[in-house]
């Protein structure tokens, strides 16, 4: 990387919230894409029936689950490199991605085998009412697995470039997968007739051809983090060690809130295709609220991460206010728009669904009321494993969530029926946002002192 560039991405040194919206653009930019990529699916889905909807959001959910696993190696090369460049190490920071590369490869191996030999027993889970519904997802989970290990790579790759401040390669590289998996999509679902199952081969097609780019740009881009990047090295046991040691609070975390998330999809199932269509696209229609919180998270990482290896505390205070006032401000937007706004948003997917539009007004409309404290643990916990304290964030993050499916499953036999699932939602991620962003203002008062 030339002087230049390397003045670019060095976030200890300059206007503290153009280096934040410089890194932080670029990744809620692709935060949106893959947001873009579901939502393209179920638009085109939503042509074919609530049915192809709630099949692919429901085998979704395991690629939600696999996210969890991709973070073993995605955060640990996030914290690693950010802080070894931070303290000008660039021979460790290289050492941190190419182990985390080793770990990604590995899982992302195994778990796509394991979506392509076990989609059925998988999908068993969710219990639908509807055999074809069962049918659909399981063929979607096995066409997707095969994609896997490419995902897994990509993200450390990703992971590289956001914790050394360039955040512009994964969306650009992102961005051309959506274009063609929107190409795609009308294509495959519609035109040859192939519903779900053309919508995971599109959605194949787009990340193999985006991810070879990514890897390719990692090697031979000229703003490409190190000089010489190789995928021929001695793994260390020590480096391994230490990834893990950051990563798998986060990997817990991420695992255990899908996992109760299906639980809780589980019960949504119980009340029929159409609760669940509703529940699957309106969580994609939120994620436009939690993705950028977690993009800018990303990059809250990295300026965080930087400025703990230089040993900047004031820096990594104004930034952490920076952030909160960022993200306080798109946490309002989205809670008006919720409010506002859910059946317009909801008849775009399913024209001249009277019910379905109107189910998904409600959910929109509960799940509005939880969207400040969800933007707001986004900074919190990005401060947190910035320093690399990993465990505080995740914790609190367990701890709320399994509250979600016994509370679900009371408030569900009630009067509010699914409605109750929704509230439940919201109660919990409310709690989790509020409890660690008060945990992040005591503690960074502690760490300055």
């Amino acid at each position: 990387m030339k002087p230049a560039q390397k003045a670019k991405y060095n976030l200890t040194e300059g206007g503290i919230l153009k280096k934040l919206l410089l890194v932080a653009v670029p990744i809620m930019g692709t935060q949106l894409t893959q947001m873009a990529y579901n939502l393209t699916d179920m638009f085109w889905l939503g042509r074919v029936g609530s049915n192809a909807v709630a099949a692919v959001g429901s085998a979704g959910m395991f690629m939600w689950l696999s996210f969890g696993f991709i973070l073993l190696g995605r955060m640990g090369a996030e914290i690693g490199v950010s802080q070894s460049l931070g303290r000008e190490d660039k021979t460790t920071a290289l050492a941190f991605s190419q182990n985390a590369m080793v770990i990604s490869a590995t899982l992302g191996l195994i778990i796509g085998l394991v979506m392509i030999f076990f989609n059925k027993q998988l999908i068993s889970f969710f219990n639908f009412r509807e055999q074809s519904v069962a049918d659909t997802a399981a063929e979607y989970l096995m066409i997707v697995g095969f994609g896997m290990p490419i995902n897994f790579i990509v993200n450390v790759v990703a992971g590289t470039y956001y914790a050394s401040g360039n955040s512009r390669i994964p969306f650009i590289f992102t961005a051309l997968g959506l274009v063609i998996n929107m190409v795609l999509d009308p294509v495959f679902i519609l035109i040859m007739g192939m519903g779900a199952r053309g919508a995971a081969i599109a959605t194949i097609i787009a990340q193999i051809v985006s991810g070879v780019a990514i890897i390719l740009a990692l090697f031979f881009h000229k703003s490409r983090p190190f000089e010489k990047y190789s995928f021929v090295f001695k793994p260390e046991i020590v480096k391994i060690r230490q990834l893990f040691k950051w990563s798998i609070p986060i990997s817990l975390e991420s695992l255990l809130f899908c996992f109760l998330t299906m639980i809780t999809a589980r019960i949504e199932a119980s009340f029929g295709a159409n609760a669940i269509a509703v529940s699957r696209l309106g969580v994609q229609i939120e994620s436009l609220s939690w993705l950028i919180g977690g993009g800018f998270g990303s990059a809250m990482v990295a300026f965080v991460g930087q400025n703990y290896g230089a040993r900047k505390w004031e820096r990594i205070g104004k930034g952490t206010k920076i952030g909160s006032g960022v993200m306080l401000i798109w946490g309002s937007l989205i809670t008006a728009l919720f409010i506002l706004l859910g059946a317009p948003i909801f008849s775009i997917f399913f024209p001249g669904g009277t019910d379905l539009i109107a189910l998904g007004r409600q959910y929109l409309l509960i799940l509005a009321f939880s969207q400040l404290s969800m933007n707001l643990e986004a900074v919190a916990a990005a401060w947190f494993r910035g320093i690399g304290r990993t465990m505080p964030p995740s914790m609190v993050s367990i701890t709320c969530n399994v509250i979600r499916p016994p509370l679900a499953l009371i408030l569900s036999r009630t009067s509010l029926g699914i409605l109750g699932v929704w509230v439940t939602i919201t109660i919990s991620s409310f709690l989790r946002g509020a409890w660690i962003f008060i945990w992040f203002l005591i503690a960074s008062r502690r760490e300055k002192g």
